[in-house]
Parts: C-alpha cells; sequence; structure tokens
C-alpha cells in the first residue's frame, strides 16, 4: 500500500465542527466517555492530497484505518486472518469454475448512516466511481482485474472480470471498494476534505487546527448492520506530532491506547519496564521497508550496481543498530509468513558479502566507488528512519565499493519527486492491503505500479502474476510466486531490507487490545472495551 501523509486544502477548516459536537470524548483524558487512542500518523493538507478520506483516493495506512471504521465494504479479514468472510454482504461467491465472475448478495435492510437505504446501485456505484476517477495516488489498481459491474434487483451484484483472479475477494475487502452514496460523492469528482458518509460501524467527526486534523471521533452507527461486534459505543483518535508526546500522554493517563506508532526505543524500555498500570502488547505484522530503484537513472541503470547493493547491505546489523526488537531481516518482497515466501536474496547473494559485491561490480566494468545518494522520507515512517539511512551509509561505504550519501525530505516533497523519477534510489514502506503474496509482488510489477518504476519483466507482466492469481487454493500459486521473487533478486528493481513486528501499548482496564490492530495493521477500533477496573 502506498503510504501518504495527507494534506488538506484551505477550504477543509469549513469542515471543523465545534468540539461541543463530539461529545465528551473531545475534551479532558483518559477518562472521558470516549476510549481515546494516540497515532502519529499526520493528516496534513496540500494541493496535491485535496481529499484524503475519499475511497478513489485514499490509498495508505492511516486513511483507510479511517475509512474501515466509517465506509463499509463487501467483505472484511475476520478476526485473527484468513479469508474474507461477508461484512455488508450475507454471501459471496465465484459462479464459475474459472474465477472470473464474482456474485455477492447484501444483507436486508442496509442503511448509510443517514438513515438511506443502501442497494446494489450504491455498490455499483461506487466501485465505478473509482475507476472513474482513477487518481493516480488512488487504489484504482486493486480493480484493475475488473471488466464491469452488473445489479440484478436492489440486493444482488455481479463482478465480471477480464481475467481469473483469486484474489479478488481479498480486494473486496478493502477500503477501494467501500461503499458510498450517490447523494454525498460525485461520481467523477474527489470529495475534497475531511468529511467522510458511509453505512460502516461508526460515523466520525473531525476536528482541525490549521492544516491539520489533530481529532477524530467515532460513534456508534446507529443503522449499522454487518458482521462486525462493536464492544463500545465512541472511539477518538488523537493525533500526535511524536512518539515520545504520544508515550508521555499514555503513562500520564490522558489517552487510552496508542496503535501506530511507538520508537523502537520505546517498544525497548515497555518490554523491559512497562510504566505502572501499561501493558505491551506484541502483535504479528507484515509491514515491510526496501531499497526502490529509478532502473532508467545512469548510476543505477546497470543491474550490477543494484546486484553490489543487495549483496553488500547487512540487514542484522541494520536491525540491531537502529529497530532492536521490532524488526527482522528480510530477503524478499513477500514476507516469512506469507504462503510462497522463499528467501531468494538470501539464497542469491548471502548477507554482506563485500567479495561478492566486488566481483560483481569488476565483471560489469563498473568504476568504485560508486557515487549514489539514497532518499528517504525524514516525517512518515517514525523516528527510526533517519538513523537507518546514516547505518546504511556507514555499512556500504565501509566496502570501500561505494560512496553513499543520504538524503531526507519532508513526504511531501520526497513522494512526489520519487513519482517523477528524480531520486535514482530511495527508501519506502508496504503496509500489504491484503494478505497475500500477490499484494507483495503485483504492486511493484506490474504496469502502473504504485512505484512508477521504469523496470518491467515481461514474464512476470504477461504470464506470472496473471498465473498466480488462477488458483483458489494458494499453495497451487507458490511455483508462479516463488518465480517472481527469484527475478526481483535477480534484477533488483528493488531490495527488501526489514520486515517490522507490530506493538501496541494500552492501560490496565482496556479490553480487546489484542485484536484491535490485525497482522495488515488494519485498526479495529470496535474490538476496544472497557474492563471491571477501568483506568
Amino acid at each position: 500500500m502506498n503510504r501518504k501523509t495527507m494534506v488538506l486544502t484551505a477550504a477543509a477548516g469549513l469542515l471543523t465542527p465545534a468540539l461541543a459536537a463530539c461529545g465528551s470524548a473531545s475534551g479532558g483524558g483518559a477518562g472521558s466517555g470516549a476510549i481515546v487512542v494516540g497515532t502519529t500518523d499526520r493528516f496534513e493538507a496540500a494541493d496535491f492530497a485535496p481529499a484524503p478520506f475519499d475511497p478513489a483516493y485514499a490509498y495508505d495506512a492511516s486513511t483507510w484505518n479511517v475509512l474501515r471504521q466509517t465506509v463499509q465494504t463487501l467483505m472484511h479479514t475476520p478476526r485473527g486472518g484468513g479469508q474474507p468472510v461477508p461484512e455488508a454482504a450475507s454471501a459471496c461467491r465465484f459462479t464459475d469454475a474459472g474465477n472470473e465472475s464474482y456474485r455477492c448478495t447484501l444483507r436486508p435492510d442496509l442503511k448509510f448512516a443517514d438513515g438511506e437505504p443502501l442497494t446494489a446501485k450504491d455498490v455499483k456505484f461506487s466501485i465505478d466511481r473509482v475507476r472513474a476517477i482513477k487518481d493516480e495516488n488512488g487504489p484504482s489498481s486493486l480493480l484493475s482485474t475488473l471488466d464491469n459491474v452488473e445489479v440484478k434487483g436492489t440486493d444482488t451484484v455481479v463482478f465480471h472480470l477480464k481475467t481469473p483472479d483469486a484474489t479478488f475477494p481479498f480486494k473486496l475487502s478493502t477500503p477501494a471498494a467501500g461503499i458510498v452514496s450517490e447523494k454525498n460523492y460525485d461520481a467523477k469528482k474527489l470529495r475534497e476534505g475531511f468529511a467522510v458518509d458511509g453505512s460502516g460501524p461508526y460515523t466520525m467527526k473531525a476536528e482541525v487546527k490549521g492544516n491539520l486534523l489533530v481529532r477524530a471521533v467515532f460513534t456508534k452507527n446507529p443503522h449499522y448492520k454487518g458482521d462486525l461486534k462493536l464492544q463500545n459505543d465512541k472511539v477518538e483518535l488523537r493525533t500526535f506530532s511524536d512518539s515520545p508526546s504520544m508515550g508521555k500522554a499514555l503513562t500520564d493517563g490522558k489517552i487510552h491506547m496508542v496503535s501506530r506508532t511507538l520508537s523502537p526505543a520505546q517498544i525497548t524500555e515497555f518490554s523491559a519496564q512497562p510504566p505502572k498500570g501499561v501493558k505491551l502488547v506484541p502483535m504479528p505484522g507484515l509491514e515491510i521497508r526496501y531499497l526502490g530503484f529509478n532502473t532508467e537513472a545512469p548510476v543505477v541503470k546497470d543491474k550490477a550496481v543494484r546486484q553490489a547493493l543487495a549483496a553488500a547491505v547487512d540487514r542484522g546489523q541494520l536491525i540491531s543498530k537502529v529497530y532492536g526488537k521490532s524488526a527482522q531481516p528480510l530477503y524478499s518482497l513477500v514476507p516469512t509468513t506469507v504462503t510462497g515466501h522463499v528467501n531468494s536474496f538470501y539464497n542469491k547473494y548471502g548477507e554482506a558479502n563485500t567479495p561478492k559485491a566486488a566481483a560483481l561490480l569488476k565483471e560489469a566494468g563498473i568504476k568504485t566507488p560508486v557515487k549514489l545518494t539514497l532518499h528517504y522520507t525524514s516525517d512518515h515512517y517514525g523516528d527510526g528512519t533517519a538513523a537507518e539511512f546514516e547505518a546504511l551509509k556507514a555499512q556500504l561505504n565501509s566496502t570501500g565499493l561505494f560512496d553513499i550519501t543520504v538524503q531526507g525530505s519532508e513526504w511531501t516533497d520526497f513522494r512526489p519527486a520519487q513519482k517523477k523519477g528524480d531520486h535514482a534510489a530511495y527508501g519506502l514502506g508496504w503496509f500489504p492491503d491484503y494478505p497475500d503474496a500477490d499484494n507483495f509482488l503485483a504492486p511493484f510489477l506490474e504496469q502502473d505500479n504504485f512505484l512508477g518504476t521504469p523496470y518491467a519483466n515481461s514474464a512476470v507482466r504477461s504470464r506470472l502474476i496473471p498465473e498466480s492469481r488462477r488458483a483458489v487454493d494458494r499453495t497451487v500459486a507458490v511455483p508462479a510466486i516463488t518465480e517472481m521473487q527469484d527475478i526481483v533478486a535477480e534484477d533488483v528493481p528493488v531490495l527488501p531490507l526489514w520486515q517490522g513486528k507490530q506493538y501496541v501499548a494500552a492501560r490496565d482496564g482496556i479490553t480487546g487490545v489484542e485484536w484491535s490492530v490485525n497482522a495488515i495493521s488494519d485498526l479495529q477500533l470496535w474490538e476496544l472495551g472497557r474492563g471491571v477496573s477501568g483506568s
């Protein structure tokens, strides 16, 4: 998933509600009526990001975590993971042996939060709208295998696919397939600002100061009908400028829980000696970090340079120096716990293999040291990013094969420059849209990929991606998935570095914490409740 920071246009100030409209959750600390959750996710304002909460535009963990509370989807990932199950739908299934026709029947008497009926026509409108707008920052690529949407009566939708796609149920569980109404959303234009309307478990009111959303209050939607069981009536998501201030608010009892993102130092500290009344909860995670390359940039156009970087990098040292318990080495785009993972990069290059890197450069006739700037975003992935890139610079320069410099910039500058191809090498993160190997490969390798990379491999695009999507039994897709990972290790259009582990910290008396974030980093606020002790 493309991870952006949201920037709001000046007109969004008109959407700022009075705090009184949000109820008691907006004031005081963790003792007020709402369960208060802290986050360091930023929602900002800029012309290039005018519609952060529009399903046709939003494509990042932070905004999807708002949409998952407010905008319903036909399917959803069940508690504990696994295959998607019906949410707004009562039943969904492939109706043909080739997995090219997918039918969903809606639950009876669905309504939007304003009480208006939700029908199959709204589902078609919503998905057709995402595809028609096709915003370059948006999630329309997730619907690339869809040919058309057919409505049968008021409660049945049939999705006709261009090619077999066994992962399509997963895609219907993402906010890219979020259901909205024609009353509040234009079929051809984005809805600018922070307003969001749907049929999900909560309604949302936003507090905006200047160009920042500082607080979002989610209140139970009385018209909600779906598969989720709400354990609370109100949750407040409160933003913080950094991890230390968020951690202090937790230990001081001003908030109940922190989700994104604890710093590596906080995780170490909370593990060894948690503050009184606070518990640290580890969870499985599928976040990955990697270096991407503009494969047409002169300095990295020869794949021998990219291969030499892959051989020289020392993931273990990088993690121990910067991230500690919060990460583990990754030798493929596909994380270790996902079906089909193989350690393709380790198999080809080993770990911190300077002689191999030197041999690759010598054989290609490349003069050393290779001068290269590694670009990173200074304000998007947490407190460890700058230290990570300094550590990368030090270890690569110590080989004598590279002359590395690093340059950080704010996301609002970094991401447009990266997409335009201004950066030869850059660091990015990926949180999956769904927990399948397809979502760790296709977004990087298919045409119109989210990196905007010029890299193309005909075998991957014409044969392996379609082949991997045919099998409902994902173990059948493993040979194609394996071959793609090996091709990535050979050509190195991206260089995987590490896989993240998730931690949530919460005050005693808050229940459901262990279910509040799933493996793909979806925030599930409906799971949170209050125990007997309170806080």
